[in-house]
């Protein structure tokens, strides 16, 4: 992320996905808390965007669009309880940021087989780059 904005655009996309299924989960809240604290974003600017949402910002880096793809995915699995409005959710957002559907289709299923739901870097990097060839 190169610019605050950037960061908020981010978050405030986050928030939104967290919102799809009605409600904020307390352990949505605490991951949302951390990716804010990571990005450095004042805790007062990120409890505004629940209220204030930002105006979107493309990412440019692909790396920087799969980092997003794969924090909403860990972002869907926070409460443990996977919803069907937040399926259909991660696929639009994933395809509008133009990642490959198979390659997202596999990083979620790999999500599903891991005992921690956490994926390797280097390996959700893998999923992303077997599908450009």
């Amino acid at each position: 992320m190169n610019t605050y904005q950037e960061k908020l655009s981010l978050l405030s996309e986050m928030i939104a996905f967290a919102q799809v299924d009605g409600q904020v989960h307390e352990r949505e809240y605490r991951f949302l808390s951390i990716v804010a604290s990571q990005l450095k974003v004042e805790t007062n600017a990120f409890k505004t965007l629940f209220k204030e949402p930002v105006p979107h910002v493309a990412i440019k880096s692909e790396h920087q669009r799969i980092l997003q793809f794969y924090r909403l995915a860990l972002l869907m699995h926070a409460d443990g309880v996977l919803h069907e409005n937040e399926h259909i959710a991660i696929h639009e957002l994933g395809i509008n940021m133009g990642l490959s559907p198979y390659a997202m289709r596999s990083v979620l299923n790999e999500m599903k087989r891991s005992p921690t739901g956490l994926i390797d870097p280097e390996f959700l990097l893998a999923l992303f780059r077997a599908q450009q060839n």
